[in-house]
């Protein structure tokens, strides 16, 4: 990680050189350092040089798209992206996060809302690493059966598929026909609050088991996200 300051070292890649300044006014005057890149064209030398620790990547870029950006980052690197949008349709804002982006903002924005949402990626990408930690949540796909804290969860099938899908995709946004695509394979006609009442059984059942419901996060307007720290 970038020790050029205690707080990070971000990326700003935005072609509105007002907003790029204001951001990195912001971000200076809340410990982080930066630098700024105003077309995705030379994004990838920027980030390859500057090594940050997050990545704002607006949508909307000159010479080549925030999407392409992200995902040609995302080839060799797990550096936290955020991004930044004008799109505020519900399919831009998911297709952003498939790329792997971890969080999004829509403009018109406030700048300390950006840093508030940068505090929280970074802070989740700082944890111990994974393999170094006890994980309380243990998942056997043969026998089907699931564990918190070394208790068995008594889920359906459909929960146990549920729990699985989001445990392999964690920290990404699922969208409601994601996950009714996983427990429904066979593409039956179901409705939203399907989904919605089998997550919230999963979520009791995590609860009674001794989790937490903030595992599984709902993402108002877009559908869920596992994301949980052993």
């Amino acid at each position: 990680m970038n020790t050029l300051s205690t707080q990070g070292h971000i990326l700003i890649v935005e072609d509105e050189p007002r907003l790029a300044a204001v951001l990195g006014d912001y971000l200076t005057a809340s410990g982080y350092t930066h630098c700024w890149v105003s077309n995705g064209l030379d994004a990838m030398t920027t980030f390859s040089a500057a090594k940050p620790d997050l990545v704002l990547l607006d949508l909307m870029l000159p010479g080549k798209g925030g999407m392409e950006v992200c995902r040609e980052i995302r080839l060799d690197s797990q550096t936290p992206i955020i991004m930044i949008t004008a799109l505020v349709e519900e399919i831009d804002r998911l297709i952003g996060l498939e790329t792997g982006a971890d969080d999004y903002i829509c403009k018109p924005f406030s700048p300390r809302e950006v840093v508030a949402r940068i505090a929280a990626v970074l802070r989740r990408h700082r944890y111990i690493p994974k393999e170094d930690r006890p994980d309380p949540l243990s998942i056997n796909e043969e026998s089907y059966e699931a564990m918190v804290h070394d208790k068995k969860l008594d889920l359906t099938p459909i929960e146990f598929n549920l729990l699985l899908f989001f445990y392999n995709a964690q920290g990404r946004v699922l969208s409601r026909d994601q996950v009714l695509a996983q427990i429904y394979p066979d593409h039956r006609v179901v409705t939203d609050r399907t989904v919605d009442t089998h997550v919230k059984n999963l979520r009791r059942k995590l609860a009674e088991a001794g989790a937490s419901e903030d595992w599984i996060k709902s993402i108002y307007g877009v559908g869920y996200k596992m994301e949980y720290l052993p």
